[in-house]
């Protein structure tokens, strides 16, 4: 299923920028800067898991399915 491929790959793709923002966050702006930037990517990933359990349990519209 190449739509499911892409989000896979759009997943790991964002993982690795999370990963270099929040290095980048913790080296230039410090222990307080790294904590709210650290709350931003726990709403993100709440958020994420919230879409990806919904892409998995809701089926697609009729359009899209044939």
């Amino acid at each position: 299923m190449r739509l499911a491929h892409n989000y896979w790959i759009y997943s790991v793709a964002l993982a690795v920028v999370w990963a270099v923002v929040l290095v980048l966050s913790a080296a230039i702006g410090g222990e307080a800067r790294l904590h709210k930037v650290l709350l931003v990517f726990a709403g993100f990933v709440i958020g994420w898991i919230s879409t990806t359990i919904a892409r998995y349990v809701y089926e697609p519209p009729r359009k899209w399915r044939q």
